[in-house]
């Protein structure tokens, strides 16, 4: 098999979304795992809608994700000579042709063929017209669209997720390739497009399955080479409605806000439409394109579920070394663990890191550790620190304050001692200290915690938590 190029072509018109994330990383990893070329086309020929600020950002979120493209980003708008040459060429060959139907023309034929209740087909009045009879009504100041002229026959195509699909040709209207202001349309731009940059796989989401048929017929109609196509599965929520906020956040940048790791995010969107041969849920890049085959990828529609999200970002955590992890915080957030020791930021987060789902998870929990101070959330105070509580607390302090040796086994003989003093359980004992420690509800191993923490930080925490 030759190398493939593939490609990721998203419009500007807002930032990536987690679809287009998911279609971007399949390109990736198929490219990837065959040695071929991944290339990025920016589809922004709608002028209107398609800004710069969208082209930064999505570049900036497929660099984050570390989806790496070869060449030159391409720009669709500069091609605009190339589509208008072409869609001439196609005129003066014969397979296309100038269409003279107004839109108030069309829009009456269709409203008679409503109330008939039939099935609305655009006549082909001016399919064989002559290049010269043609002429004769632009030189009438006629305006026209330019329609492609679609053969009889049976389109077909073979899909590595839907199979073989066949399409006939009589249920397709000879669709506009120009518009009547000399624009050419979506889906003869894609076609010429990925042939001038010799596109050999097109991987993109199902619901482009009834453009496919109609990107092919511009293919033929030109004598160019057919590429291959994926169409992959719809993600939806958990409604089983298209993805949208109403579900949850629906582009890449708000993850990354949210702390996610783009190793997080890869391996979640590579389980949203594709299953491994095993039980095997966590990867790293590596592994994924290992594993990769579209003999994998399902047809049924993929759930976004965060719950899972977070759960795949949790095992990723666990797995990320402290190094990495620290790096990732600094670059979230410029401010965390400022004036702090590199080894001290290290060995908290080596501390909590397998307790955390997110970079956001472990800024919080390891930001107890900075502070000389902490505050208290008044509703959890009244719930935690009753005035048995407090005494636990204010106990705690006396014993901490005449220990010599700061060391976890001399913090566990004096937890023993308090069980014993206050007929409590450990669990019971921990959740007032660790509240009065860290103003939280959760967080790492309670003596590995106040050992790093230090004596000091623990004896002004709990002297301030008494005094609730």
């Amino acid at each position: 098999m030759n190398k493939p190029i593939v490609r990721f072509a998203p419009s500007p018109t807002g930032y990536l979304h987690i679809g287009g994330a998911r279609t971007a990383l399949f390109n990736w990893l198929y490219a990837k795992k065959n040695g071929g070329t991944f290339l990025l086309r920016i589809e922004d020929t709608d002028l209107e809608r398609s800004k710069a600020e969208y082209i930064d950002q999505i570049t900036d979120a497929l660099g984050w994700l570390g989806f790496d493209w070869d060449d030159n980003v391409v720009l669709q708008s500069k091609n605009k000579s190339r589509h208008e040459e072409v869609v001439n060429q196609m005129v003066q060959a014969g397979t296309a042709y100038r269409c003279f139907l107004s839109k108030e023309e069309l829009d009456a034929l269709r409203k008679e063929s409503e109330k008939r209740k039939e099935l609305f087909r655009v006549p082909k009045t001016y399919r064989d017209y002559s290049l010269d009879q043609q002429q004769a009504l632009i030189d009438e100041g006629k305006a026209f669209t330019v329609r492609l002229k679609i053969p009889d026959g049976i389109t077909e195509f073979s899909d590595l997720v839907y199979g073989t699909i066949k399409v006939d040709n009589k249920e397709l209207d000879d669709f506009i390739i120009a518009r009547s202001d000399g624009s050419p349309t979506y889906n003869f731009v894609v076609a010429i497009d990925d042939s001038d940059m010799n596109i050999s796989h097109i991987i993109r989401g199902d619901d482009h399955l009834a453009n496919t048929p109609k990107q092919i017929l511009v293919y033929k109609a030109l004598g160019l080479a057919i590429p291959i196509f994926a169409h992959l599965p719809m993600i939806l929520g958990a409604d089983k409605k298209r993805l949208s906020k109403r579900h949850a956040a629906t582009n890449v940048q708000e993850y990354k806000e949210k702390g996610f790791t783009p190793t997080a995010i890869i391996n979640y969107l590579s389980l949203l439409g594709w299953n491994p041969d095993s039980d095997q849920e966590i990867f790293n890049i590596n592994e994924l394109i290992s594993a990769f085959n579209f003999n994998q990828v399902q047809k049924k529609p993929a759930t976004f579920d965060e719950k899972k999200l977070l759960w795949v970002s949790g095992q990723q955590m666990a797995r990320m070394e402290t190094s990495a992890a620290v790096k990732e915080i600094e670059s979230l957030d410029s401010n965390w663990g400022i004036n702090q020791d590199n080894k001290y930021k290290n060995d908290v987060i080596a501390l909590v890191k397998d307790r955390s789902k997110t970079l956001n998870d472990l800024i919080e929990i390891s930001d107890v550790f900075f502070k000389e101070t902490i505050s208290y959330d008044q509703d959890m105070s009244q719930k935690i620190l009753d005035d048995s509580a407090i005494q636990v607390v204010k106990d705690l302090h006396e014993a901490l304050n005449i220990e010599d040796n700061w060391r976890k086994d001399a913090l566990e003989s004096i937890f023993d001692n308090l069980m014993t003093q206050h007929e409590l359980g450990l669990g019971k004992l921990i959740k007032p200290v660790r509240f009065a420690l860290t103003g939280l509800g959760y967080g790492p191993g309670i003596f590995d915690m106040m050992f790093l923490l230090g004596k000091d930080r623990c004896l002004n925490r709990l002297s301030e938590a008494a005094k609730l």
